[in-house]
């Protein structure tokens, strides 16, 4: 059985794609998980424009063709008109898991008010959880890190402490941590003795 997890990044937003400015989202990603993620892990990237049966499309591929146990979108979650990766994620998904971005905006209320007008959410497609992550960098690490007070203790968690359960439930590979960026929470009959 191969362990290797595969995660699909994917930033959404017309002017990116179309070259009108750098995109922001998959590098700050890519950043992330660097610093993250211990275990053996390669990622599958796509910049595309936030038009519905595109983003579909893109998720379909990467979850049902390329094999992606995680794919994380950025951009297009908020009010605007041509926002619609919520819309395009729900469409594709077997499950929807809300608590994801109900604990996003949790997160995103202690720094702006307006984070009430974030649509994140998530779905399970087969074997895959897909996540729609905020469009900024800062917010982007805010919700996978979660909330921490200035000594770096935990007030509210962040979303990827829930993560790896997650995929390990959807029958994917056992993802370990770096618990000083985020602890990854298993109940205790679901952890496996620390790789030396």
């Amino acid at each position: 059985m191969n362990d290797e997890l595969i995660i699909g990044l994917v930033s959404i937003s017309d002017r990116a794609s179309g070259g009108v400015y750098e995109d922001k989202g998959i590098p700050a990603l890519e950043e992330w998980l660097v610093a993250a993620l211990l275990s053996p892990w390669r990622i599958e990237t796509r910049l595309i424009p936030d038009e519905q049966a595109v983003i579909e499309k893109t998720l379909i591929e990467l979850c049902d063709s390329v094999g992606c146990h995680l794919v994380l979108t950025t951009g297009g979650t908020g009010p605007a008109l041509r926002d619609v990766t919520p819309e395009a994620t729900l469409a594709v998904g077997h499950k929807v898991m809300p608590g994801f971005g109900e604990q996003m905006r949790q997160i995103s209320l202690h720094f702006v008010p307006t984070a009430i007008l974030s649509r994140q959410t998530a779905v399970i497609r087969g074997k895959a959880l897909i996540l729609n992550l905020p469009g900024q960098p800062k917010s982007i690490k805010e919700t996978l890190e979660g909330v921490k007070d200035a000594g770096g203790k935990q007030l509210v968690p962040g979303i990827f402490a829930a993560v790896p359960y997650c995929i390990d439930l959807i029958g994917g590979p056992y993802i370990e941590t770096d618990e000083t960026v985020v602890k990854a929470f298993r109940p205790k009959s679901a952890m496996r003795p620390k790789a030396e």
